[in-house]
Formats: structure tokens, C-alpha cells, sequence
């Protein structure tokens, strides 16, 4: 068993015997998360440009009993570290990367049952063009579409989007809750349900009729930062409001996330500081009127493993040789917008104020926390591969280490991490997903939406206590 997770004292409760949420972790680029990893022959994620590479991806993964693919995004280059880009580049981290949202419809059509979460930010797009976008993927995908709202971090994005310089990092939020609110005016309360009636022959006009314009509202919304005055474009989608997916950790972030997200992408730097995050997570859900339990949690997780222990430590030993730091601490860097390119990685890691990921940072310097956590710590730990938690094992170790991962933190499932694309996958599929399934961890598969397979109130559409139910129209104002 990986030596992270021997250090966890396991908890006197017992492990929940219900099914996991499980998620695959990638990017539209040539290296995600696996610095340095690019270089491995077994690697393939230099096809990213390739439409079979994705197909292929999505029916492995649909037919290996996953519930989603989330696929991050950024929309400038990583250039904090030296002041540059020069390092990201170079080493293939998180550039070059492409849009993820083009990627759905080709995977879509070869699949059956996988969602699919695609991170696109608030402060460069527009809600009402962004709503029909999502509602156009939830109908091609017949309700299987998630969305994964992100703020964006870096000022390489913000400079090329028409700003000196990135939003400050709580006004950010600010302009995310105005930009959900309108979106979901526009899903939820713009057209009511009969809206489209497809009756050919109605008698009061010759034509017949498509829709009928009395159930069809204009939400006639002026805000501080959006104006939309008119009815949404696209009729109601299988879900009306995609599964909403969210990563906020910062206290602003978490307000945000309490009163928005259904999925959270929570992260901690041990699974204590993910479990304080989850607990303060369900405070703030309960605070905006929402149950405790409404928001499922997931973490990033890396699993290396083979058809014994001893075959995952040999990959895993073999993949720890490919492993780059510089473009570790590059994508850190950027991430939380602190240059760690002169910083010694024996030294401690400080929090400071910045408009980038706070809650990144503010992970590796917790006041909860008595643990000092340095650079090499963090980034290039002595029995793991990056920040994230590190399971390396055969079937049985990798089944058991997660079952005792989701218990110490709190969480519902994860988000599984490649080394190596597919091979990772591939590999979890045919050792690990079959000992999940004979322990009852993986949701039954067969139709229905995303957001019906991932919670348990049995909707296809938003839990009825999420703020989105709570706005209202004007009645008297048509389309």
C-alpha cells in the first residue's frame, strides 16, 4: 500500500458500502497533471488533436463503468514562473492546450452512459451565449452534459481577452453569481414546461403550431455586470440546467460554491484538509437553504496499478524516473500566481494574498494545520507523484485504499488522475474497476441523465432546494 496513505489513521466508522462517483481527470492538451510523463513511450497523449484519440478515451471509459469525464481548461499560457512561458512550453505542461467543449459531440455519439464535465470560466464568456451552448451538448448527449464553472486565474487570459490585467479574485465571484443567476432564468424559468407543442394540426392557424409564445418568457434581467432582456434561444434540454460542477476552496470560492455547485472538486494537502473543507462546504450549502448532503465531493486521485502489488510498484517506480519538477512547480506557480522559480524546494511554503487560486496555496500553509509543508513536499513527494493523493497497487490495495480515502476525507468518489493516457485508464479499468463492482461501488448503469445517476432524489433536473428554483420573473413580460 502506498505510504501516504499508511500515514492516515483509519477511522473507527465504517466504510460505506454504496457507489462511488467515478471521474476521469483530463485536458485538451499535450500534458496535463503528469509532468514530464509525455515522454513515456506507453503515452498517447500527444493525439489530443486527434478526434479518434477522444473517441477512443470516451468508450473506454463508458464501457468501464465511469459516470464522467471532466476535462479542465485555461485559456492563457502558464507564464508566472521566470516571468515567462518559456518553462510550460518547454516541458509540455498544460501547453499547448485546445477548447474541450468541440470535443463532446464526437464522444458523445460513440457512447452510451458517460458524462461529460467541461470547465468553461464566467468572466470571458457571455450567459446567454453560453446557455445555449450548454443546452444544444445536454440535447445532443441526451442529459449527460456536467459544467465545471471556473472564475480563470491567470492574467496570461485576462491580457489577451481584453484586460490589463486578470479581475480581482473576490469580484470574480461577484460576476459568477450574477452570470449563474441569469443562465439559470434562462434554463430554468424561460420557457415553461409545454412550451413546444409540434402540433401540425392545430386548427386556429393554418400552419399549425411549433410553440406556443404565451409559455415562452423573456427574462428581462439588468444587472451590475450582464444585461439580457430577452427569452432564451434553445427549448428546455433533458436536464434544463447541466450538472454543475465547481472547485471554489478560497471563502469566497466556498460561498460560491455552497450556493451553487452539486459536485465539488475539493482539495486539501492530506485528507484532513479536504474533510474540514467538505464540513465547511455543507455549512455554507445548509446556509443558502440547501441540505447538507445536496453537494457530492470528489478529490483528484492518482492510481498506479497492475494485476498485483508488485507489478503497480514496478510501473510506478518507472513512471517516477519520467517525472519533471520544473514543469511541476511551473504549473504551481501560475496556479497560484507566485514565481517559485528562484524559491529552494526545501523551503517552507508561506501564504500570501494574491488574485490567483488562493485556496492552492492556502492548503500548504493551513492554520488548522499543524504540518509545514514544503515545495518538494507538495509537488515532488517522496511516495507519491505531484500534489495529489498516490494509490499504487494491485485490485484488492487499490480497492481498499480508496474505500479508506473517501472515508478519512469525506468524500463521494474521484477524480482518477493518468500518468499515463490511456494506459492509466486502461489499466484501472481492466484491474481495478471489476473489485469496485463486486463490492457494489460503481452506480448501475442504464439510461437516464447524469444528474439521475449521480444523486439519489431521483431527477432528472436541480434538487428543488437549490437557489436556482428561487428566482422569479415577471409574469406580465413575454418574448
Amino acid at each position: 500500500m502506498n505510504a501516504r496513505l499508511a500515514h492516515i489513521a483509519k477511522p473507527e466508522r465504517k466504510v460505506p458500502n454504496k457507489p462511488i462517483i467515478l471521474s476521469a481527470f483530463t485536458m485538451n492538451t499535450a500534458s496535463h497533471l503528469n509532468f514530464g510523463l509525455w515522454r513515456h513511450p506507453a503515452d498517447q497523449t500527444h493525439r489530443y488533436t486527434e478526434i479518434s484519440y477522444w473517441v477512443e478515451l470516451a468508450k473506454l471509459l463508458d464501457g468501464g463503468g465511469f459516470d464522467n469525464l471532466f476535462i479542465a481548461d485555461a485559456l492563457g499560457l502558464l507564464d508566472v514562473y521566470a516571468g515567462t512561458p518559456e518553462a510550460s512550453l518547454r516541458t509540455g505542461t498544460q501547453s499547448p492546450v485546445n477548447d474541450p467543449t468541440l470535443l463532446v459531440s464526437a464522444m458523445a455519439a460513440a457512447t452510451r452512459q458517460l458524462g461529460f464535465g467541461i470547465t468553461v470560466s464566467t468572466t470571458y464568456e457571455q450567459p446567454y451565449l453560453l446557455a445555449r451552448k450548454f443546452t444544444t451538448l445536454d440535447h445532443l448527449t441526451n442529459g449527460r452534459i456536467a459544467w465545471n464553472v471556473v472564475t480563470s486565474l491567470l492574467d496570461s487570459a485576462a491580457r489577451n481577452l481584453g484586460h490589463e490585467r486578470q479581475v480581482a479574485h473576490d469580484e470574480r465571484y461577484d460576476m459568477a453569481d450574477e452570470f449563474l443567476e441569469v443562465v439559470y432564468k434562462l434554463w430554468q424559468h424561460s420557457w415553461k414546461e409545454g412550451a413546444v407543442l409540434r402540433d401540425p394540426g392545430d386548427t386556429r392557424h393554418s400552419g399549425g403550431v411549433y410553440t406556443d409564445p404565451s409559455r415562452v418568457r423573456s427574462i428581462n434581467h439588468r444587472g451590475k455586470y450582464f444585461t439580457v432582456p430577452d427569452a432564451h434561444l434553445s427549448e428546455p434540454s433533458p436536464q434544463r440546467v447541466p450538472v454543475l460542477f465547481q472547485a471554489g476552496g478560497s471563502p469566497r470560492g466556498q460561498a460560491f460554491a455552497g450556493r451553487h455547485a452539486e459536485v465539488v472538486f475539493v482539495a486539501g494537502a492530506d485528507a484532513a484538509g479536504i474533510r474540514r473543507n467538505v464540513a465547511q462546504l455543507r455549512e455554507v450549502a445548509r446556509k443558502n437553504g440547501r441540505a447538507p448532503d445536496s453537494i457530492r465531493f470528489i478529490s483528484g486521485v492518482v492510481v498506479v496499478t497492475g494485476e498485483s502489488d508488485a507489478v503497480a510498484q514496478a510501473k510506478f517506480d518507472e513512471y517516477r524516473a519520467y517525472y519533471n519538477v520544473e514543469g511541476a512547480v511551473a504549473h504551481f506557480s501560475s496556479g497560484v500566481g507566485v514565481d517559485f522559480s528562484t524559491q529552494p524546494l526545501d523551503t517552507p511554503l508561506k501564504y500570501r494574498e494574491t488574485d490567483s487560486s488562493r485556496s492552492l496555496l492556502r492548503m500548504f500553509d493551513d492554520p488548522a494545520s499543524s504540518k509545514t509543508w514544503t515545495l518538494r513536499e507538495a509537488l515532488a513527494p517522496e511516495h507519491g507523484l505531484g500534489r495529489s493523493k498516490t494509490i499504487v497497487g494491485g485490485p484488492a490495495t487499490v480497492a481498499d485504499g480508496i474505500d479508506q480515502w473517501l472515508a478519512d476525507t469525506n468524500t463521494d468518489g474521484i477524480n482518477l488522475i493518468y500518468m499515463v493516457n490511456p494506459g492509466s485508464f486502461a489499466d484501472f479499468v481492466e484491474h481495478v474497476v471489476p473489485e469496485l463492482r463486486r463490492r457494489g461501488r460503481l452506480h448501475e448503469r442504464g439510461t437516464g441523465t447524469l444528474r439521475e445517476r449521480l444523486f439519489e432524489h431521483g431527477s432528472r433536473y436541480l434538487a428543488t432546494d437549490h437557489p436556482a428554483h428561487r428566482l422569479q420573473l415577471d409574469e406580465a413580460v413575454t418574448a
